[in-house]
């Protein structure tokens, strides 16, 4: 992914009024993210945890998500692996986050899922960059190449659904 500036990032947003685009609060490690490794930029908002943003490169154009974290159930079934990257996280390493779907699909309040690594560093854990904690990536037959290609691959097929 090519670096995007604070006001590409702010414009992206497909799923949010310009005024919550305005608000949402932006790494402030921009300029030292490691651009070249990211297939998305993803974030949590540090004054809104249960807040999450991903930004990418969608069809030429710069598109952001806004993403809510689902609470956390006591006791319930947890989902330990991420379903873009398929990396284990146990405990609270994977959160289930929602996307209200963009124009009026989401006034109407419909909504899409998506099982994800808590973090959003799913690009940096796919090419080793960012190694998980217990559980970690599996053993796989393909390349590091083919588990990008399938990460984008399953990334847009998110992105597809909260368009549409």
């Amino acid at each position: 992914m090519k670096a995007v500036s604070e006001q590409e990032i702010r414009g992206s947003f497909v799923n949010c009024s310009k005024g919550e685009a305005k608000r949402l609060t932006l790494p402030r490690d921009l300029a030292e993210r490691p651009w070249d490794d990211l297939d998305f930029l993803g974030w949590l908002d540090p004054a809104a945890p249960e807040r999450g943003y991903l930004v990418t490169e969608h069809g030429g154009e710069v598109v952001g998500v806004a993403l809510r974290l689902a609470a956390r159930q006591r006791g319930g079934l947890h989902r330990g692996m991420c379903s873009l990257c398929l990396t284990m996280h146990p405990g609270t390493g994977v959160s289930l986050m929602t996307a209200r779907r963009a124009g009026p699909a989401g006034r109407d309040s419909n909504s899409v899922g998506l099982y994800a690594c808590t973090d959003l560093d799913c690009s940096l854990y796919v090419r080793g960059r960012k190694l998980p904690g217990l559980g970690g990536r599996l053993q796989e037959s393909l390349t590091v190449e083919e588990q990008i290609d399938r990460t984008r691959t399953r990334l847009t097929a998110f992105l597809e659904k909260v368009l549409t």
